[in-house]
């Protein structure tokens, strides 16, 4: 399991404002800025999200390598994937892929994908069988 990530991008304010969009059906509401000069020498600034009490993804300004990096958030429905997915066109996200199953993974894999701009490939996904009781 993953505690963190920081994420570059060109464009702070363009980035913290599409991303609190994105994630918000997913839950991840939460913010918390950081000063870097409150951490060791070169520390960058930062742009938390998070959720139940947990800060784990991160926006820091900088050299941006989209196509370097892929990351699938979790939803807890379709709804949450196709809210998601709506949210990130509506602020110019370019589709990479309309929300669907993806029966090449498994008939249960519900997922929406598209491409920040920064570059970066956002996925969405509700794995049925993860939310089994």
């Amino acid at each position: 399991m993953l505690d963190h990530i920081f994420l570059s991008v060109s464009d702070i304010a363009r980035s913290v404002d599409f991303y609190t969009a994105v994630l918000a059906p997913l839950g991840i509401t939460a913010r918390l800025d950081y000063d870097g000069k409150n951490g060791p020498t070169g520390h960058p600034d930062l742009k938390g999200f998070g959720a139940n009490g947990r800060m784990f993804f991160w926006l820091r300004e900088g050299v941006v390598e989209g196509c370097v990096v892929h990351i699938g958030f979790v939803a807890n429905s379709k709804a949450e994937v196709d809210a998601a997915y709506a949210a990130a066109m509506q602020l110019n996200a370019v589709d990479n892929g309309a929300p669907g199953a993806r029966l090449h993974y498994d008939p249960d894999y519900y997922a929406a994908n598209v491409l920040d701009r920064d570059g970066y490939s956002l996925e969405w996904v509700y794995k049925k069988w993860q939310h089994v009781q």
